[in-house]
């Protein structure tokens, strides 16, 4: 804890979980070592990398600690290893293809002392390769079992004002520790892809809420390490895309909206078939997202028992626009309208 003004600010601790990510991880702890904020520790949670990116690491940055895990653990594994040794009172997460602005970590800071009501905060993400565009403004849930990131490719005059988010994205997130500990930290079997939206879920269902910053701000490569339409990124983002929708909606939405649902699985199917490419990936996809279904339905039933968000308190952080979706718009509400 350091003393600023009269004022106890947090530790803070960085988890960056990194997988053969070459200069971009040394990039990225280069802009850490710039930021204005200095009051954290930062753990890098190596997934056995074979490109020797923490050697180089490691040789330039021996204040940071590094975690060797030995093999994949996929980034939600990773990320709860480290939360387990982290000191922080707020764990950050930073992904390293992002690069943050000197002020990120003081505006994160600023922002839990301006919210305190909020256990996660959400970070402007602006595209690494052309930062007159939006890579990402919170994270959107539509009805129709979509997740996406609001304003992605929208120019970056169309930055939303600070709102309050469906969840953050945990390519520059931060998440109050003794919340993220409460549930049990992301659920390691998303491995990667989705579970950043299905943590933000949860912190909801338990009646936490999360805030999208305007000033915090990171470039952002975006799958820069796994590529955005590979075999990889199609099967795990579409599976987990089934089950964000099976662990979490409340049983009313879930039933309700099934044919909504379904029609956004044939839809997607079309499109890649249109395209000529990812039609396996994704067929293979739908097969064990569905396959998991009835597991994920009774463990949500035996989850709700205790004290749980009301359907109605869900619906109204829902996206339900298919014009939103259709431009991939950010979805913030208000903060002094829902209150806090």
């Amino acid at each position: 804890m350091v003393q600023s003004s009269g004022v106890i600010l947090p530790r803070l601790t960085v988890i960056i979980v990194n997988f053969n990510s070459g200069d971009r991880l040394l990039r990225c702890l280069e802009c850490l070592e710039r930021q204005s904020f200095r009051d954290f520790e930062t753990i890098v949670v190596d997934n056995g990398s074979a490109d020797h990116s923490i050697a180089r690491a490691a040789e330039k940055f021996p204040a940071v600690q590094f975690d060797g895990a030995g093999e994949n653990l996929g980034f939600a594994a990773a990320n709860n290893r480290a939360a387990r040794r982290a000191a922080g009172d707020w764990l950050v997460l930073l992904n390293p293809d992002a690069y943050a602005e000197p002020t990120w970590l003081a505006e994160l800071v600023a922002a839990s002392t301006r919210y305190p009501w909020a256990d996660a905060f959400g970070s402007t993400q602006i595209d690494a390769r052309d930062p007159t565009k939006i890579d990402g403004a919170g994270d959107v849930m539509h009805i129709s079992g979509i997740a996406y990131r609001g304003h992605f490719g929208w120019p970056i005059e169309s930055l939303p004002p600070e709102g309050e988010c469906f969840s953050p994205c945990a390519a520059a997130a931060m998440y109050r520790k003794s919340a993220f500990e409460k549930l049990g930290g992301f659920d390691e079997r998303f491995f990667c892809y989705g579970e950043d939206v299905d943590l933000g879920f949860r912190l909801r269902l338990a009646g936490a809420r999360s805030v999208q910053l305007r000033k915090a701000r990171v470039l952002h490569e975006g799958s820069g390490l796994t590529g955005r339409h590979s075999d990889f990124s199609i099967y795990h983002g579409h599976r987990n895309r089934i089950w964000l929708s099976g662990k979490n909606l409340p049983g009313l939405i879930f039933w309700g909206m099934l044919p909504l649902r379904v029609f956004a699985d044939a839809s997607l199917l079309i499109r890649f078939a249109l395209v000529r490419r990812g039609v396996r990936p994704y067929l293979k996809a739908l097969r064990d997202g569905y396959l998991r279904l009835a597991e994920l339905r009774t463990e949500r039933a035996a989850r709700s028992r205790g004290v749980e968000a009301s359907s109605v308190d869900i619906a109204r952080m829902l996206t339900w626009s298919p014009v939103k979706l259709a431009r991939r718009q950010a979805d913030l509400r208000s903060i002094h309208e829902i209150g806090s």
